[in-house]
């Protein structure tokens, strides 16, 4: 399945504007894009330049680096590899404890940086872990 750029970025974006519950005409008023051209660039069928895509982001109070970042993720998860049958029975055949390599721990969910790693206690007596942002506040 191809999945293309302006699309994945249209979802987000229009994502983005329904979960603050903002309509197109008042993110376009602030971004000042007509609102049909932003219609379009949500649907995926127009390609958004840099410019714009900065000035909706700016609108949305949308990073234009996380918009990137999910944008990215999105397509990932779309375009795995299927493994192939071979591949299934041998993962399944011996299972491998996850390792770390060149000492780095998950580096593209939080680098080297463990400051941002918390372990909070849960109500069923478990310990549950969540990555937040330099800076926030964690409610305890």
């Amino acid at each position: 399945m191809t999945v293309l750029l302006r699309e994945a970025i249209g979802d987000r974006l229009r994502h983005a504007r329904t979960t603050q519950r903002r309509t197109l005409r008042e993110v376009s008023r602030t971004a000042r894009v007509s609102l049909g051209y932003l219609s379009e660039v949500e649907r995926g069928r127009k390609e958004a330049s840099s410019e714009l895509l900065a000035a909706i982001c700016e609108a949305l109070d949308l990073p234009l680096s996380e918009l990137l970042h999910l944008v990215a993720s999105d397509i990932g998860a779309v375009t795995q590899p299927v493994p192939t049958p071979a591949e299934l029975a041998e993962r399944t055949e011996r299972p491998t404890a996850p390792s770390l390599e060149g000492g780095t721990l998950v580096p593209t969910v939080i680098g080297n940086d463990l400051s941002d790693l918390r372990i909070q206690p849960m109500l069923t007596h478990r310990l549950s872990t969540s990555i937040e942002p330099r800076g926030a506040v964690v409610a305890a």
